[in-house]
């Protein structure tokens, strides 16, 4: 498996501070709610343990989730929050750009046609998802259209 991490995510991947963008997909799909404080607990072994394992066939996703659920309980003596867990998650839609990545996009006197948007993997249409939702630090939305190739530096 590889394990990707976006340029815009370069002040914080060394000491995994921050939980990444790949962590983020996987909690999305397999439903588990970690919060920051959560991840901050973790030593740098189980870190780099939940960046590397994989979590994208129904088995896997099933082994990721009770083993996080485990490490969250034995770390804080209480269960994390569930995620409800989408079908069809809007990351996974080719067909339509959801309306707040076009809005942010739009900000910055961009925009993104639909094969644009097709053009993109699932971790990189998340990561748009993720960066334009409102009450999420939005500051790596720009560069992260300009990292996919969505829009330029002038």
């Amino acid at each position: 498996m590889t394990t990707t991490y976006f340029q815009f995510e370069a002040d914080f991947v060394t000491s995994l501070r921050c939980i990444p963008m790949q962590v983020r997909h996987k909690l999305d799909t397999c439903g588990v709610k970690l919060k920051l404080q959560h991840w901050h607990q973790f030593d740098d072994r189980i870190r780099h343990s939940l960046v590397e394992t994989p979590c994208d066939t129904p088995v896997a996703i099933q082994i990721y989730r009770d083993r996080l659920r485990k490490l969250v309980r034995a770390q804080t003596g209480s269960d994390p929050k569930d995620l409800p867990i989408e079908d069809e998650p809007p990351w996974s839609r080719t067909d339509a750009i959801p309306a707040d990545v076009l809005d942010w996009a739009a900000r910055f006197d961009a925009s993104i046609a639909v094969d644009q948007w097709r053009s993109l993997d699932d971790l990189q249409r998340f990561a748009l998802i993720k960066l334009s939702r409102s009450g999420h630090e939005n500051k790596n939305f720009w560069p992260a259209l300009v990292e996919f190739g969505l829009a330029e530096l002038a």
